[in-house]
C-alpha cells in the first residue's frame, strides 16, 4: 500500500465507523464460527497499524505480521511488542503447525499468487485450526481506491469458493460482509466516477454521520454466518486445517 494509506489508517482506526463496526463484526464470526481454544495461538497477517490486534486477542495471545516498516511500528506500540516481517507467501520464520486461528483481514487480495499463499497459510496452521479471511468484493467496484491499496484484484464469491477449496484447507463458511450499506455504497461509486472525481481519500464523516454507519454496519455481527447476506462490500471465508 501507499505509505499515505497507512498514515490515514493510523489517524481514523480508531474513530472511523468502518474500521471499529467491522471488528465487532469480525469479532463475532470468529466467536461463533471459528471458535478458538481457550488461551488460543493467533496470528495476524498483514496486521497494518494493528487496529485488529486487540479485538483479536480477546481469543488468545496474538502474534502479527507486517511489511511496512511504519504501520509495523505503530502495530508494535500497540501490541507491547516485535511484530514479523516476511512477506507471503514464503512466510519465513514463522513456525509451521503453530497456530489456533490465523487471520488475513484484506490481506490477499495484496497478493499476486494467491493460491500460493493459502497454501503457505495452510502450512501455519495447527490440524483442525482455523483460518480467517476478508477480501473486497466485485471486481466492477474497482476504484482508486484499490489502486492506492495496490490490490491485484477484488473477488466474486464464486472465486473465493475456488480459491479456498483448491487449497489444503476445508471450506467451513463463506459469505458477504458490510452488505446493509451496499446500495448507497454503489450509488457514490457510480456518481464519483460520471462527475470524474474517483477519490482515493477516506475522510472521517461528521460525528452523527459517522455514528449512524457504525450502527447500521455493526449490527451485521448478528447475521454474518447466520443467514446468507445479499451481496456486500466485502466478502469473508472461514477454513480449517485438514
Amino acid at each position: 500500500m501507499e505509505r499515505s494509506v497507512y498514515r490515514e489508517m493510523a489517524e481514523l482506526d480508531q474513530r472511523h465507523w468502518w474500521y471499529k463496526a467491522r471488528r465487532e463484526v469480525l469479532a463475532d464470526l470468529i466467536r461463533r464460527e471459528a471458535r478458538p481454544p481457550l488461551n488460543a495461538r493467533i496470528l495476524e497477517l498483514g496486521c497494518g497499524t494493528g487496529h485488529n490486534l486487540e479485538m483479536l486477542g480477546q481469543f488468545g495471545t496474538v502474534d502479527a505480521l507486517e511489511l511496512d516498516d511504519e504501520a509495523r511500528s505503530i502495530a508494535e506500540q500497540r501490541l507491547g511488542r516485535s511484530v514479523m516481517s516476511a512477506p507471503l507467501p514464503e512466510l519465513a520464520g514463522v513456525p509451521d503447525r503453530g497456530y489456533d486461528l490465523i487471520a488475513a483481514l484484506d490481506v490477499i487480495e495484496h497478493i499476486g499468487d494467491d493460491q500460493a499463499a493459502i497454501a503457505a497459510i495452510a502450512a501455519k496452521l495447527k490440524p483442525g485450526a482455523k483460518f480467517v479471511m476478508t477480501v473486497p468484493a466485485h471486481q466492477w467496484m474497482w476504484s482508486a481506491h484499490d489502486v492506492v491499496n495496490h490490490h491485484k484484484r477484488r473477488y466474486s464469491k464464486p472465486g473465493l469458493r475456488r480459491l479456498i477449496e483448491h487449497s489444503p484447507l476445508r471450506l467451513e463458511k463463506i459469505g458477504y460482509l458490510n452488505s446493509l450499506l451496499f446500495p448507497l455504497a454503489v450509488a457514490e461509486r457510480f456518481a464519483s466516477r460520471i462527475r470524474g472525481k474517483d477519490s482515493a481519500d477516506v475522510k472521517l464523516p461528521s460525528a452523527p454521520l459517522n455514528a449512524a454507519l457504525e450502527r447500521i454496519f455493526a449490527a451485521e455481527r448478528h447475521l454474518v454466518g447466520r443467514l446468507p447476506l445479499p451481496p456486500g462490500l466485502s466478502l469473508f471465508a472461514v477454513a480449517s486445517a485438514i
